[in-house]
């Protein structure tokens, strides 16, 4: 349990799992920006260093997070959703955080490709970090470690990529993929919505 005093300030404020919830669409992106093939072998060999090198640090240190109480996490929607995360997701396997590792890879990886959809999904990678902190998914160190695995990644396998190998996507298309993936996830959050309503 490596928690800071930073963990023990932070409140449980469930709202978050609605942006800890999006690292599933996050991973996605590279799939709809990176055509070349050089690129797209780098990305998926840089994503199993991730999962290897995280699965490595899970094993040699295994550490829990205790979940709070009921009390602490509320009622409501956001609460009934960081409810479902919570039984998807166990309070171990939290050093490095791959929930970070893997949105931070996702934009370094579409960095390559467009500065602007870089920095875009450099924001959503930074918001999915702090997301883990507000929903007590991860300590401050499983973020910090998650991003630096990334870099790793990155600089091991991504960095190398000559830019003129890389097919530049176009500036007017990088404001419809940004859209796109953000009215995606609205879509996904408004379709648990409904099942909370319904249930």
């Amino acid at each position: 349990m490596p928690a800071l005093a930073l963990d023990r300030a932070l409140p449980v404020l469930p709202i978050w799992t609605l942006i800890y919830g999006s690292l599933y669409l996050a991973v996605l992106l590279p799939l709809v920006v990176v055509r070349g093939e050089e690129h797209i072998r780098r990305t998926i060999w840089a994503f199993v260093m991730v999962w290897i090198i995280g699965t490595a640090g899970w094993l040699c240190y295994p550490t829990i997070l205790p979940r709070p109480d009921a009390a602490a996490i509320g009622k409501g929607f956001s609460a009934w959703t960081l409810r479902i995360a919570y039984s998807w997701d166990g309070p171990y396997n939290c050093f490095p955080s791959l929930h970070v590792a893997q949105a931070f890879l996702a934009a370094f990886t579409c960095l390559r490709v467009s500065r602007g959809l870089g920095i875009a999904a450099f924001v959503w990678a930074a918001l999915v970090g702090v997301s883990t902190l507000f929903t007590k998914q991860h300590y401050v160190v499983d973020v910090i470690s998650g991003a630096l695995l990334a870099w790793a990644a990155y600089f091991v396998l991504l960095r190398s990529i000559p830019r003129a190998a890389i097919p530049e996507l176009d500036s007017r298309a990088v404001p419809i993929v940004v859209l796109g993936f953000a009215g995606l996830h609205a879509l996904i959050i408004f379709g648990f919505w409904v099942a909370y309503a319904i249930r």
